[in-house]
């Protein structure tokens, strides 16, 4: 009979046991809350915090105590997402096809960079440096926390115009705000020590960096793509059946890029959009993607737990009042705004501009730049911007969260389709995609 007065359980059987929920939950949760005005984020977070407030777990999960493991946990989720994400769009692409992406990455974040920057050193009192990097942190939209508002598995058709605009932006501005950030580092160096910045930030951080990252994705999409696709014998990867090729990708195409200081995220989206392109209409593109979802939710759970966990060990107690004041506006102000400028003159309806422009969801990509930006300047007020952009994921998570299920439904009824029809949508709207996938 047990003793309970003895009872001290392994600690390693009580890790594989809370797994075993975790892994548990990840696979039902999204199911239960599918028809509910709530998200999995929410979920975790909420969980996260329970977890931690129990007087048996003892540590404090804040990312400062923990600097490079919150930099390369973060990277991690934010790669396996942007692979997903590419897998995901059926839309071939063009500078067409895609006119909503290019707009909101040519003029919504850039616009969104520079009026945070401004609310960051006038209305928050930060130096430049510091603001822009607040700026490039926040004004990303993030491919793991808007998986609400993407576009559906591949070949399901589920593929409007909001959500290709949502899911293609996630997955470039994710690599394209880099340059920020390390502008801001640079900056932040020169004011420390006179190093001179501008021809190296525009050479390697911009021309170089940007281009190879390009390039580089695109080489290592052909390659994979050859040989899941292409390759003339029954050793072809698609033959193995096993979606992991998909894992196998992400991690060759950032590892490499990244070798030779490149934007591996950038890589990264473009190489599963190029392995998405070498056989566009073959199952195995639903093995993978269904592989790269898996890890990618169990990830991002495990992450907003430990989220959840800095929230209620102090994470947001820094804030101060102006702080909070632009947090909300960088949500309901900033991204909405410069949303809506960006799409003047698209040819979609006012509701489809005003939902992609409303669900500017910050998150993760969001933790990762401050993570690495804190990580390689000297700043002495971390726990401050740590926060914030705390305060800003949360609030977009709240936000975001409870309204994305009713606004989308909403969304879909308004173009006649059923939201809770499995299937092809009718052809008013698949848009541009229908046209470019018979054209393939």
């Amino acid at each position: 009979m047990l003793d309970l007065s003895d009872w001290s359980p392994d600690p390693y059987i009580l890790v594989l046991t809370g797994l075993g929920f975790l892994i548990a939950l990840v696979a039902w949760l999204p199911l239960a809350l599918k028809r509910l005005p709530l998200s999995l984020p929410i979920v975790c977070i909420a969980l996260g915090a329970a977890l931690f407030l129990s007087p048996a777990v003892s540590d404090e999960p804040l990312p400062l105590t923990y600097p490079e493991f919150t930099e390369r946990f973060t990277e991690f989720v934010v790669i396996i997402a942007l692979m997903g994400a590419g897998l995901k769009l059926d839309r071939v692409f063009s500078w067409r096809r895609w006119s909503v992406t290019w707009r909101l990455l040519a003029i919504t974040m850039p616009l969104s960079i520079a009026a945070i920057t401004v609310l960051g050193v006038w209305g928050l009192g930060l130096p430049w440096a510091i603001a822009l990097l607040l700026g490039a942190s926040l004004a990303p939209t993030d491919p793991v926390l808007a998986a609400d508002v993407q576009v559906g598995p591949p070949k399901t058709g589920e593929e409007d115009e909001v959500r290709f605009g949502l899911t293609s932006e996630a997955g470039l501005n994710d690599g394209l705000a880099f340059p920020f950030v390390n502008l801001a580092i640079a900056l932040s160096v020169y004011a420390a020590n006179g190093e001179p910045w501008l021809e190296k930030w525009i050479l390697h951080s911009v021309l170089w960096e940007v281009a190879a990252g390009i390039v580089g994705g695109w080489l290592v999409g052909r390659i994979f793509g050859w040989l899941t696709f292409r390759i003339p014998a029954d050793t072809k990867l698609a033959q193995t059946g096993d979606g992991l090729i998909a894992i196998a990708a992400t991690f060759v195409s950032y590892g490499l890029t990244e070798i030779i200081e490149c934007y591996g995220f950038l890589a990264v989206f473009v190489t599963a959009l190029t392995l998405r392109h070498a056989h566009r209409e073959h199952d195995f593109h639903r093995e993978m993607h269904d592989v790269t979802e898996q890890v990618e939710r169990l990830a991002m759970m495990i992450l907003l737990l430990l989220f959840g966990g800095a929230l209620v060990t102090g994470l947001l107690a820094p804030l101060r009042f102006a702080d909070v004041v632009a947090a909300v506006l960088i949500l309901i102000v900033i991204r909405p705004l410069g949303g809506l400028i960006g799409l003047i003159g698209l040819d979609a309806a006012w509701r489809e501009k005003l939902t992609i422009s409303f669900f500017g969801i910050r998150g993760v990509g969001s933790f990762y730049y401050l993570a690495y930006g804190l990580n390689h300047m000297p700043v002495e007020d971390g726990e401050r911007l740590w926060a914030i952009v705390g305060l800003v994921v949360l609030l977009s998570v709240l936000l975001h969260g409870l309204t994305v299920t009713p606004v989308m439904r909403l969304l879909d009824r308004s173009r006649g389709r059923d939201p809770d029809a499995t299937g092809v949508p009718p052809p008013g709207l698949q848009g541009p995609a229908s046209e470019a996938i018979s054209e393939n």
